[in-house]
């Protein structure tokens, strides 16, 4: 599906698994507040996803992702947070910038770069030892001096 969706549609599909996850009703007011647009975008953006059969959805009636928009919108959503998790804990980049950056980096990473980030951080994680630990502490100290 990757390729078939433009990173502006998937942006709608992660906001809308996202506010499922929150509440058990989506509604188009609810995704257009969460994305600071209006309610013609989203409605332009929901009538894509429906045709795509990634949601249901009737005119005033609430946002329900089908089976096949869950495991596209959730595969978004984890490459989102994974790269999140990447800039800030490993890159000790601020929390607003890392969210706006992996927002952008979540529609043109390729999905080997994303299995190996992945991958790297998943080690960093069990091999948590104070060795680790260093090297990231001393990444982070090599950058400020960088800085100076």
């Amino acid at each position: 599906m990757k390729g078939q969706l433009s990173s502006n549609i998937e942006d709608y599909l992660e906001t809308i698994v996202i506010l499922s996850n929150q509440n058990k009703a989506v509604r188009v007011k609810d995704i257009a507040k969460k994305m600071d647009v209006t309610m013609p975008s989203v409605h332009s953006a929901l009538c894509i996803l429906k045709a795509q059969k990634l949601i249901n959805h009737q005119k005033y009636g609430y946002v329900e992702l089908t089976e096949k928009g869950q495991i596209i919108g959730s595969k978004i959503y984890r490459v989102h947070k994974k790269l999140t998790e990447f800039l800030t804990e490993v890159l000790n980049i601020d929390d607003k910038v890392a969210e706006k950056d992996a927002c952008e980096l979540e529609h043109c990473i390729s999905s080997k770069t994303l299995e190996k980030l992945v991958a790297f951080l998943e080690f960093l994680k069990v091999h948590q030892s104070s060795k680790n630990q260093n090297l990231i502490c001393g990444f982070v100290k090599f950058l400020e001096k960088k800085r100076k």
